[in-house]
């Protein structure tokens, strides 16, 4: 029996068939193999990762946050953290508008938030060192916790330390200008009718919370983008960390 030539280059069909014998296991192999990389759950991921990557993504989001801060306007013109003076003022600084003293009352808002903006700069260090303190129990908390479960961590440990940091950075600034004397008087008043809280009767204790509110809000934003698009993370181990989470 005569068989039909072969092209040029082809194999006989008992050779194809061996090849298809060996090439549809090799594939699925090599699929099995791939396929791990493409779909990472979280329990896949080992304690040593899964710290290493939210440490990668804290760093990130912290050290943003100062940098958008940090500088000239980052408090001031921003109307998410801007410093306005406290409700409970802010009927005075009306009056001081309708008598021709608005120029002293902008003066005041602008100080405060220059002031917030000077001192968030020293905020950076101490919040990296809250990253690299934080334990595997630290980490699996965060990672199973809402959107702003790291923010929330970050206020935990820095909020205390970071509102002394702050004082006397706030001090120095508001102490050029002579209308912080005139907000504790406004404020001292206020506070013996109930109508100001403790914490904001002196200006450097108001303005330092409000710097510290203004930080943890930005880090928060940070900490939300971060978990909605991980391939904006910076870090490999950050980006298979947070992609993890969604699946």
């Amino acid at each position: 029996m005569e068989h039909e030539p072969l092209a040029p280059g082809a194999a006989p069909s008992g050779a194809r068939f061996r090849l298809d014998r060996l090439f549809v296991p090799l594939f699925c192999m090599l699929c099995a193999v791939a396929a791990p990389a493409f779909a990472v759950s979280l329990s896949d991921i080992s304690n040593k990762d899964a710290v290493g990557g939210l440490k990668q993504a804290l760093s990130q989001g912290a050290t943003k946050a100062v940098a958008t801060l940090g500088k000239p306007d980052g408090f001031l013109g921003n109307p998410k953290v801007r410093i306005p003076l406290p409700d409970s003022l802010q009927k005075a600084e009306g009056m001081m508008r309708r008598f021709g003293m608005g120029k002293q009352a902008d003066e005041l808002v602008t100080s405060m938030n220059r002031a917030a903006e000077a001192a968030v700069t020293e905020a950076k260090p101490l919040l990296l060192d809250a990253v690299k303190q934080m334990s595997v129990a630290d980490a699996k908390k965060i990672l199973s916790g809402g959107d702003d479960a790291a923010t929330q961590y970050f206020r935990s440990k820095t909020a205390a330390p970071l509102t002394q940091k702050f004082l006397p950075i706030v001090r120095q600034a508001t102490a050029r200008v002579q209308l912080a004397e005139k907000y504790d008087q406004f404020a001292g008043a206020g506070k013996r009718f109930n109508l100001v809280k403790e914490e904001d009767a002196k200006l450097e204790n108001y303005v330092a919370r409000k710097a510290l509110d203004g930080m943890y809000l930005m880090i928060a934003e940070e900490e939300r983008a971060i978990r909605q698009d991980p391939a904006g993370a910076a870090g490999s181990l950050a980006k298979k960390v947070f992609g993890a989470l969604g699946r």
